[in-house]
């Protein structure tokens, strides 16, 4: 029977940006001020995107530009102070810009992985809201909640892997900081913002928000690692690789990047556009003095 596809524009050549992070690991300073590590570019890639590096210094009209010409942005995990550091200060214009976008139909997704999570919130709260919430290399499953039944994205989740998140540690946690249920639940600004998908409790016993999405904008946050179920290995640190764990991050990848497909920004000049993406950078191996295989340094 013949059919008839029944969707809006399509952008089959996403390209998703990842802000670099600070280096503060004393180890690491003498290769670069700012690094991305490669699992996160190879999880965005495998989602089907390609990746572009955006630096911590640039102007503000810079990156307007580069606002401009990607499909989505993701917030990496590390170490920055989430009001003061440059990190924060480049990730505030690029929410307001995707505030702003997206009030205008102008789609644009956002992910928040770790700290990205805790920097999503502190920047719809408008402060730092962390709590003491250690989960420190640990792989936990997710106390999910009823909104993740209805949520964008675990939709279209095998009903046997929605079962296995709640049931087997699919999710590595290396976090020290978080954002409490109570806490959330108590600030307007988080409530009204995103839904709360699944919560888990810390080594404490502090509850913490561990999955969100927005309500309204096309925001996503996970205090936990998708990425490193497939592409990180150090044996000394609880990395999920199960068939379920891998399904996850599949998944999830692919979920984030057909978000970037919606939007259709671009780049005008497929010379700028080459010369723009992690192509161009080569990573440096740091299995021997980090977590990380690979790293991309700037």
């Amino acid at each position: 029977m013949p059919t008839t596809l029944s969707q809006g524009p399509v952008n089959d050549r996403p390209v998703i940006g990842i802000l670099t992070q600070l280096v503060s690991d004393e180890v690491m300073k003498p290769f670069g001020r700012t690094y991305i590590p490669s699992s996160y570019v190879k999880y965005i890639e495998s989602g089907g995107s390609r990746v572009m590096p955006i630096r911590l210094a640039l102007t503000g009209a810079e990156y307007e530009n580069i606002f401009s010409k990607i499909n989505g942005l993701l917030f990496i995990g590390g170490s920055a102070d989430l009001e003061t550091s440059e990190f924060a200060r480049v990730a505030k214009i690029f929410y307001r810009l995707a505030l702003t976008a997206n009030d205008a139909g102008d789609f644009f997704p956002i992910w928040g992985t770790c700290m990205g999570l805790q920097l999503l919130t502190a920047l719809v709260a408008g402060e730092n809201l962390l709590a003491n919430t250690s989960a420190e290399n640990i792989a936990l499953p997710l106390n999910l909640t009823t909104e993740a039944n209805s949520s964008k994205m675990f939709e279209g989740f095998p009903d046997e892997l929605m079962k296995a998140l709640t049931q087997e540690p699919l999710t590595g946690n290396f976090h020290h900081f978080g954002v409490t249920v109570e806490t959330f639940q108590e600030n307007e600004k988080l409530k009204n913002f995103f839904s709360v998908l699944s919560t888990n409790v810390a080594e404490n016993g502090a509850h913490f928000v561990s999955t969100i999405e927005g309500k309204k904008y096309p925001f996503y946050g996970v205090q936990w690692h998708p990425e490193v179920n497939r592409f990180q290995w150090d044996r000394k640190l609880n990395f999920p690789h199960s068939h379920h764990a891998v399904q996850l991050s599949s998944l999830l990848a692919d979920f984030f990047v057909n978000e970037g497909r919606r939007s259709l920004h671009r780049f005008d000049d497929p010379e700028e556009e080459a010369s723009s993406l992690i192509y161009n950078y080569t990573p440096v191996y740091a299995g021997n003095f980090t977590a990380y295989e690979q790293i991309y340094f700037f």
